[in-house]
Formats: C-alpha cells, structure tokens, sequence
C-alpha cells in the first residue's frame, strides 16, 4: 500500500470524495483547502481531506473508501497514516460525522472520543435527507483524539 499527498487535480477524486459527503456543493467548499491524501494498493483505494482548523488542531473533512474496497481496513490504514503524520504538526485530530451505528464505532475503535455536536447540522445545511444504513442524519456528531 502506498499513500500520496494531492497536490493537484483534486477535482478527478470527486466521485469517490461524494461517496463520504454526497452534495457536491458541499466538497467543494473544502476540495482545495488543506491537504489531499490517496491510498493505492495497486488501485486507488481511498482519499481523505485534512484541514488544519486552528494551529495544531486538524480535521478530517472527507474521508472516502471505494465500495468495493470497504469493510477491508483500508479506512483504519489512512487514518492510522494520518495520525502518524500529524503527529508533530499539531497535538489534536477531529472528525465530525453524522450519528450512524456505522461510523461512530468505527472512529471510536480508532481511539476517537466524543467532543460536541452540532444540533440540526445535515438539516441545515444540505439540500435534501441524508441517510445512512436507513437512519436520518440530523446532527452532526465531532469526535477528537489527542496525538
């Protein structure tokens, strides 16, 4: 496996980015801010967006898995990268999601603990329902994990 900063063309990585955050508005608010990391193992696997939102404190603002690569450790390989990268850059990495039984565990195993919420976030600021595994995404949930 192998990880590369984007530096560039970060617009080729949409399809993948929308699998994470679905209204393409929305991405582009973030697409060129921050830093753009692809994971390869042979083919592209993943991407994920970093945004460094107060000095040493960096958020995950996307981070996308191809479908037919999901469920397989690749997500928790990035993160994983990430952390190790950051870690003499800053002293916390968060991530705001919404409160799904899918992704909740999957950042809590990763050693994430609940920060704050933003009540009525994907109401607010998407322009139709975002589900996921059958549940209706009101509020986004931040988790934070100290390097």
């Amino acid at each position: 496996m192998e990880v590369e900063l984007i530096c560039e063309n970060r617009e080729k990585f949409m399809d993948l980015l929308l699998l994470a955050d679905e209204q393409e508005d929305m991405v582009r608010k973030y697409i060129n801010k921050g830093e753009m990391f692809a994971l390869f193992d042979e083919n592209l696997v993943s991407v994920c967006i970093v945004i460094e939102e107060t000095k040493g404190n960096f958020e995950i603002k996307n981070i996308a898995t191809h479908k037919d690569y999901q469920g397989k450790g690749y997500g928790k390989y990035l993160i994983n990268y990430l952390f190790e990268f950051y870690k003499d850059k800053g002293k916390t990495m968060c991530v705001g999601t919404g409160e799904s039984p899918l992704t909740l565990p999957f950042y809590e195993k990763l050693g994430f603990k609940y920060s704050h919420r933003i009540k009525n976030f994907f109401i607010d600021n998407y322009n139709h329902p975002i589900y996921e595994n059958g549940i209706l995404l009101k509020d986004m949930v931040y988790l934070r994990k100290e390097f």
